[in-house]
Protein backbone atom coordinates (compact mmCIF):
# COMPACT_ATOMS: atom_id res chain seq x y z
CA UNK A 1 0.00 0.00 0.00
CA UNK A 2 1.43 3.44 -1.13
CA UNK A 3 0.62 6.68 1.23
CA UNK A 4 -0.53 9.91 -0.47
CA UNK A 5 1.51 12.47 -0.28
CA UNK A 6 -0.37 14.52 1.93
CA UNK A 7 -0.30 11.71 4.40
CA UNK A 8 3.19 11.61 4.37
CA UNK A 9 4.05 15.40 5.04
CA UNK A 10 0.99 15.04 7.78
CA UNK A 11 2.83 12.43 9.64
CA UNK A 12 6.13 14.24 9.31
CA UNK A 13 5.05 17.76 10.17
CA UNK A 14 3.20 16.10 13.25
CA UNK A 15 6.36 14.12 14.18
CA UNK A 16 8.15 17.74 13.85
CA UNK A 17 5.89 19.55 16.14
CA UNK A 18 6.28 16.98 18.30
CA UNK A 19 10.28 17.91 18.96
CA UNK A 20 10.00 21.46 18.89
CA UNK A 21 10.73 22.22 22.65
CA UNK A 22 9.23 26.17 22.61
CA UNK A 23 9.01 26.69 19.48
CA UNK A 24 6.33 27.50 16.79
CA UNK A 25 7.55 27.63 13.22
CA UNK A 26 5.33 29.28 10.49
CA UNK A 27 3.89 27.04 7.88
CA UNK A 28 6.49 28.78 5.59
CA UNK A 29 9.17 27.59 7.52
CA UNK A 30 8.44 23.95 7.99
CA UNK A 31 7.52 23.67 4.27
CA UNK A 32 10.97 24.79 3.77
CA UNK A 33 12.58 22.39 6.30
CA UNK A 34 10.69 19.62 4.45
CA UNK A 35 11.50 20.93 0.86
CA UNK A 36 7.64 21.01 -0.18
CA UNK A 37 5.80 23.50 -1.66
CA UNK A 38 4.38 26.00 0.68
CA UNK A 39 0.95 25.74 -0.73
CA UNK A 40 0.93 22.00 -0.41
CA UNK A 41 2.06 21.95 3.52
CA UNK A 42 -0.25 24.96 4.09
CA UNK A 43 -3.07 22.54 2.78
CA UNK A 44 -2.09 19.91 4.99
CA UNK A 45 -1.77 22.21 7.98
CA UNK A 46 -5.11 22.95 7.61
CA UNK A 47 -6.77 19.12 7.39
CA UNK A 48 -4.22 18.86 11.13
CA UNK A 49 -5.67 21.98 12.03
CA UNK A 50 -9.02 21.32 11.51
CA UNK A 51 -8.85 17.60 12.79
CA UNK A 52 -7.60 19.42 16.34
CA UNK A 53 -4.29 18.14 15.85
CA UNK A 54 -2.05 21.22 15.23
CA UNK A 55 -2.82 24.55 16.79
CA UNK A 56 -1.79 27.64 14.58
CA UNK A 57 -1.73 31.27 15.02
CA UNK A 58 -1.26 33.92 12.82
CA UNK A 59 0.90 37.02 12.77
CA UNK A 60 3.29 37.87 15.49
CA UNK A 61 4.87 35.48 17.63
CA UNK A 62 2.60 33.08 15.97
CA UNK A 63 3.30 29.48 14.10
CA UNK A 64 2.52 26.33 14.45
CA UNK A 65 2.51 23.89 17.69
CA UNK A 66 1.35 20.31 18.28
CA UNK A 67 -1.95 19.94 20.17
CA UNK A 68 -2.66 17.86 23.34
CA UNK A 69 -4.54 15.78 21.35
CA UNK A 70 -2.44 15.59 18.65
CA UNK A 71 0.68 14.61 20.94
CA UNK A 72 -1.23 11.31 21.67
CA UNK A 73 -2.93 10.62 18.31
CA UNK A 74 -2.69 7.77 17.04
CA UNK A 75 -0.43 6.44 13.66
CA UNK A 76 -3.41 4.90 12.65
CA UNK A 77 -5.76 7.30 13.01
CA UNK A 78 -3.76 10.17 11.28
CA UNK A 79 -3.45 7.29 8.24
CA UNK A 80 -7.15 6.56 8.07
CA UNK A 81 -8.35 10.40 8.27
CA UNK A 82 -5.68 11.23 5.16
CA UNK A 83 -6.49 7.91 3.46
CA UNK A 84 -9.53 8.35 4.02
CA UNK A 85 -11.63 4.45 4.24
CA UNK A 86 -11.80 3.99 0.24
CA UNK A 87 -11.10 0.57 -1.17
CA UNK A 88 -7.69 -0.58 -2.20
CA UNK A 89 -8.82 -1.10 -5.87
CA UNK A 90 -11.98 0.61 -7.83
CA UNK A 91 -14.31 -1.93 -8.69
CA UNK A 92 -17.64 -0.29 -9.20
CA UNK A 93 -16.44 2.78 -11.01
CA UNK A 94 -16.95 4.01 -14.35
CA UNK A 95 -15.80 0.67 -15.77
CA UNK A 96 -17.24 -1.66 -13.40
CA UNK A 97 -15.03 -4.88 -12.86
CA UNK A 98 -16.66 -7.97 -14.42
CA UNK A 99 -15.69 -10.08 -11.12
CA UNK A 100 -17.39 -7.54 -8.81
CA UNK A 101 -20.55 -9.59 -7.65
CA UNK A 102 -18.08 -12.43 -6.66
CA UNK A 103 -14.76 -11.87 -6.24
CA UNK A 104 -12.53 -12.97 -3.59
CA UNK A 105 -9.92 -10.71 -4.36
CA UNK A 106 -11.87 -8.03 -2.81
CA UNK A 107 -12.72 -9.00 0.73
CA UNK A 108 -8.49 -10.09 0.41
CA UNK A 109 -7.71 -6.41 -0.06
CA UNK A 110 -9.89 -4.49 2.28
CA UNK A 111 -8.76 -7.60 5.42
CA UNK A 112 -4.98 -6.45 4.04
CA UNK A 113 -5.95 -3.03 4.20
CA UNK A 114 -7.49 -2.87 7.99
CA UNK A 115 -4.22 -4.99 9.06
CA UNK A 116 -2.05 -2.51 7.79
CA UNK A 117 -4.08 0.19 9.76
CA UNK A 118 -4.46 -1.68 12.58
CA UNK A 119 -0.52 -2.54 12.76
CA UNK A 120 -0.06 1.53 13.00
CA UNK A 121 -3.17 1.80 16.11
CA UNK A 122 -1.08 1.46 18.78
CA UNK A 123 1.36 3.74 17.94
CA UNK A 124 1.39 7.34 18.77
CA UNK A 125 3.17 10.29 17.22
CA UNK A 126 4.93 10.80 21.22
CA UNK A 127 6.43 6.90 20.20
CA UNK A 128 7.06 7.24 16.63
CA UNK A 129 9.56 10.66 18.17
CA UNK A 130 11.10 9.03 20.72
CA UNK A 131 14.83 8.63 20.00
CA UNK A 132 16.96 8.24 18.10
CA UNK A 133 14.26 9.87 15.03
CA UNK A 134 13.76 12.95 17.45
CA UNK A 135 17.28 14.78 17.82
CA UNK A 136 16.82 14.04 13.50
CA UNK A 137 14.11 15.72 13.26
CA UNK A 138 15.47 18.62 14.86
CA UNK A 139 18.25 19.07 12.63
CA UNK A 140 16.14 18.91 9.18
CA UNK A 141 16.96 22.17 7.43
CA UNK A 142 19.26 23.14 10.04
CA UNK A 143 21.89 22.41 7.70
CA UNK A 144 20.97 24.02 4.35
CA UNK A 145 22.83 26.62 2.83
Amino acid sequence: MRLLRSTDLALRILMRLAVESGATPATRQVAADMDVPYTHAAKVVAELQHLGLVDARRGRGGGLSLSAQGRTASVGAVVRAFEGDGEVVECEGDTPCPLHTGCRLRGALRRAQEAFYASLDPLTIADVTSSPTGPLLLEIGRHRP
